[in-house]
């Protein structure tokens, strides 16, 4: 009996000491707490790094949920802007040929580059002196390849240019006078003459002729070139300082299709071959407008000057309009002059628009 009540005794001494599981655990003394270390190399509001430990911690488990496969994009469409930005250029190998004229002022050469497998002509009107001069490449409007010659399609642009301490630089574009044929030229809706004008501006750049200065170059491009400018200007931006265009087409390929190409008898069979291949503007909207330079307007890097007539019925003046207020939406520097009762050849205010072109070109190529 004894015994059973000492047993007792020893138990309830044990429960007494141990603590309810709900009771807070004893503060910690300062001795415990680890040391805080501010690195002073830490953005401002960083949260400083309390890790003193020198314990390895555990590596996390390795996952085993598969790796996502990686899908490759598809390559753009080849008859498209994005094919031409994807696109390597290899101008090069610019040779002057045979002398045409001195005109006291300049003088007039033949001249050859590289554009892809093609050798490409043209003509190029070099100031006298030693230079080295400015260089603005020319980008011609729309001509009949089987009537076209070298140089032809803005011959007051090639004078008056030069005589201002210009290098005019005037390509053929492939199909044209001499330069080597490309027979799907117009089945890739002419966008390979933007791939011309950009292999002339880098062959001027590879260039060793001491006249030339490939650090200030410029584009102007004139109907159908100033179409072939704005494509070269969002394919390659930063290739030239500035460009002009006078009197552009419309930089949405559909529009230029239901302007110049459908009602065109003479080119009934590349045209069908268009329809039956890419189908018509209101088939494959998407198609039409990844050949347009428009939407990509985003890239373009230099400043920009256009000139239109407001009487201009073969490029309509909103088509100008149209583009200058695409490109003003992607915040780029681009000026549109209107020239009130001016037709397409501005006839009557050339000499103020050419005016305004070289004080524009002197502002950005000097």
């Amino acid at each position: 009996m004894k015994a059973t009540a000492v047993i007792m005794v020893i138990l309830l001494g044990m429960t007494g000491c141990s603590r309810p599981a709900t009771s807070p655990p004893p503060a910690a003394s300062a001795s415990d707490l680890p040391t805080v270390q501010t690195s002073t190399g830490g953005a401002p509001g960083a949260v400083p790094d309390t890790t003193t430990s020198s314990r390895p911690t555990a590596s996390p488990a390795p996952s085993t949920a598969a790796p996502k496969p990686t899908i490759p994009t598809p390559p753009p469409h080849p008859i498209s802007v994005q094919a031409l930005i994807d696109k390597k250029y290899n101008g090069g190998a610019l040779k002057l040929g045979d002398l045409l004229d001195d005109f006291g002022a300049y003088k007039r050469y033949l001249i050859t580059y590289r554009s892809e497998t093609l050798t490409i002509s043209g003509v190029m009107n070099v100031p006298d002196g030693p230079g080295p001069f400015p260089v603005l490449v020319l980008n011609h409007g729309y001509i009949n390849p089987r009537t076209y010659f070298p140089g032809q399609g803005m011959p007051r642009e090639h004078d008056y240019l030069a005589r201002q301490g210009y290098v005019v630089l005037h390509t053929d574009y492939r199909g044209h006078a001499t330069s080597d044929n490309d027979p799907s030229v117009d089945y890739e809706l002419r966008l390979p003459y933007a791939v011309d004008a950009i292999n002339a501006v880098l062959a001027v750049k590879n260039s060793k002729l001491k006249f030339l200065d490939g650090e200030r170059v410029g584009w102007l491009g004139r109907s159908m070139g100033g179409n072939v400018t704005l494509t070269a200007l969002v394919a390659k931006p930063g290739l030239v300082d500035a460009a002009v265009i006078y009197a552009s087409t419309s930089s949405l390929a559909a529009d230029n299709w239901k302007q110049f190409y459908r009602p065109s008898a003479d080119r009934a069979r590349v045209n069908r071959r268009i329809e039956r291949t890419y189908g018509l503007p209101d088939k494959s909207p998407e198609f039409w407008r990844a050949a347009s330079p428009r939407p990509y307007f985003g890239r373009v890097t230099e400043p920009l000057l256009v000139h239109h007539g407001t009487a201009d019925d073969t490029c309509p003046i909103e088509w100008s309009r149209d583009t200058v207020a695409a490109l003003r939406k992607e915040g780029k520097d681009v000026e549109l002059v209107r020239y009130r009762g001016e037709g397409h050849t501005f006839e009557g205010q050339w000499r103020a628009s050419i005016r305004r072109t070289v004080d524009f070109f002197d502002q950005h190529l000097n």
